[in-house]
C-alpha cells in the first residue's frame, strides 16, 4: 500500500501475527582503551517477511548469516537497530517495558540447547508455571493444574514436576521448553534450531509434537534450522538467509521444486542422497563466508557465486516477486511477464499472506 493511503479495517483472521519489515540489527564493534566504535557487524540488514496465523515460515541459512539474531530481535530480547515488528498488528517496538510485558504472552521462544535454557535450581513444575506466576495468572492451585496439564500434553508425567532438568533426557528437556513456552497460550512460537541438539529419532518426536499443537491450537511458527529435510517437512513457506538478508521466499513446495537463488540451489545441491546409486551433480560454492563487518558491495553472495556479472558486485539486488509467490533477491532472475505490473516493478516486502496446507 502506497504510503499515506488509508487502509480500510481488517478482521483479526485478516492481520498477519508477526510481519517484520526492514529489521536491522548492527553490532557495534569497539577497540582501544577508550572502546571508540571502530566499525559495526551488519547481523541483519534489511529483513522483511510475515506469517500468517496458523502458519509456520522456516528461516534456513548457514551458521552467521543472522538468523538468531532476527528470532531475539523480533521479540525483543535484543533491542533492533532500526525497522518495524507487529505482532497481531502492534507495533513492539514502541511499547514501554511495562506494555511489552503484556505483549509477550503473545511470543514465546524455544531455545536450542534444552538444557542450558532451563534454571538447574528449578524444579521442571516450577519452570514451566514460572510464567504464569511472573504474570500473575490464576492462583497457585490453578497454576499447578495448568502446569499439570502442560506436562501431559507434551508427552512427560504430572508425577516429574518435581524433577531438576539435570535428571531428564534431551528430548524430555526439550519438551520442558515447548511447554513452557505453551504456558501462556500464545499465538506465535520462534523455535531457534529447537531440534538441532537432539538425536534424529528425538528430533521426530519433538517435530511432530510442535505440529500436533500448531494444528490443535492453530499456532504460528518462525521455525529457525539447518536441517533442510525438518525445514521442508514442518514449514509452510520458507525464507532463506545469507549475511543479514533474506535471497529468497517462497512457498515450500515452488522453493524446494525450483530454487531461483544461486545460494538456495546451492544448500539444495548439498543434500546428501540417501541411495547410494544416485549421484547429484552438485554446485560446489566457493570460498568462505564474507566478514559480516565488512560485507562485500553489491549482492553478499557475488563472491562466491558461479554466475556473479559486474552488476551484481555493484548493484544491491532487490528483493522482487519474480515468479507467482516466488520471491528472489537477485539480478539474473527478472519478474515473469505474467506477472501483475505493479508487482512485476515494484521492489516489494515479501509480506504475503498466502500459503497452502501442509504435506
Amino acid at each position: 500500500m502506497p504510503d499515506g493511503a488509508v487502509a480500510s479495517p481488517a478482521s483479526p483472521a485478516s492481520v498477519p501475527v508477526l510481519e517484520v519489515r526492514d529489521l536491522k540489527k548492527h553490532f557495534p564493534v569497539r577497540k582501544g582503551v577508550l572502546r571508540a566504535i571502530t566499525g559495526h557487524v551488519y547481523a541483519v540488514d534489511g529483513v522483511s517477511f510475515s506469517i500468517a496465523r496458523g502458519q509456520t515460515l522456516g528461516l534456513v541459512g548457514e551458521s552467521g548469516c543472522g538468523k538468531s539474531t532476527v528470532a531475539r530481535a523480533v521479540i525483543r530480547l535484543i533491542e533492533p537497530t532500526s525497522g518495524e515488528v507487529r505482532i497481531l498488528g502492534r507495533d513492539i517496538l514502541a511499547l514501554t517495558k511495562a506494555e511489552m510485558r503484556i505483549c509477550r504472552r503473545q511470543a514465546q521462544i524455544i531455545f536450542q540447547d534444552p538444557f542450558s535454557s532451563l534454571n538447574p535450581r528449578m524444579s521442571a513444575g516450577e519452570i514451566v508455571g514460572e510464567p504464569l506466576l511472573v504474570h500473575q495468572l490464576g492462583s497457585s492451585k490453578e497454576r499447578q493444574e495448568r502446569v499439570a496439564a502442560l506436562f501431559d500434553r507434551v508427552g512427560l508425567r504430572a508425577s516429574q514436576m518435581n524433577s531438576l532438568p539435570h535428571q531428564f533426557s534431551g528430548g524430555q528437556r526439550q519438551r520442558i521448553g515447548i511447554a513452557r513456552a505453551l504456558a501462556l497460550d500464545p499465538q506465535l512460537i520462534i523455535g531457534d534450531e529447537p531440534v538441532s541438539a537432539l538425536d534424529v529419532s528425538i528430533q521426530a518426536q519433538v517435530i511432530n509434537l510442535m505440529m500436533d499443537l500448531q494444528e490443535e491450537k492453530n499456532l504460528s511458527y518462525l521455525f529457525i534450522a539447518h536441517d533442510l529435510a525438518v525445514v521442508e517437512h514442518i514449514s509452510h513457506r520458507v525464507a532463506v538467509m545469507y549475511l543479514g538478508r533474506i535471497v529468497e521466499h517462497a512457498e515450500k513446495r515452488a522453493l524446494f521444486a525450483s530454487p531461483l537463488h544461486p545460494y538456495t540451489e546451492a544448500l539444495l545441491a548439498a543434500v546428501p542422497i540417501p541411495n547410494p546409486r544416485l549421484k547429484r551433480q552438485k554446485r560446489l560454492v566457493q570460498g568462505d563466508v564474507p566478514s559480516p563487518i565488512n560485507p562485500p558491495p553489491g549482492c553478499h553472495f557475488h563472491t562466491r557465486c558461479l554466475y556473479a556479472t559486474e552488476q551484481c558486485k555493484r548493484e544491491v539486488p532487490p528483493l522482487l516477486e519474480v515468479a507467482p509467490d516466488h520471491w528472489a533477491a537477485c539480478h539474473l532472475r527478472q519478474p515473469k511477464a505474467d506477472l501483475h505490473p505493479a508487482q512485476a516493478n515494484a521492489t516489494v516486502n515479501p509480506s504475503s499472506t498466502r500459503s497452502s496446507a501442509p504435506a
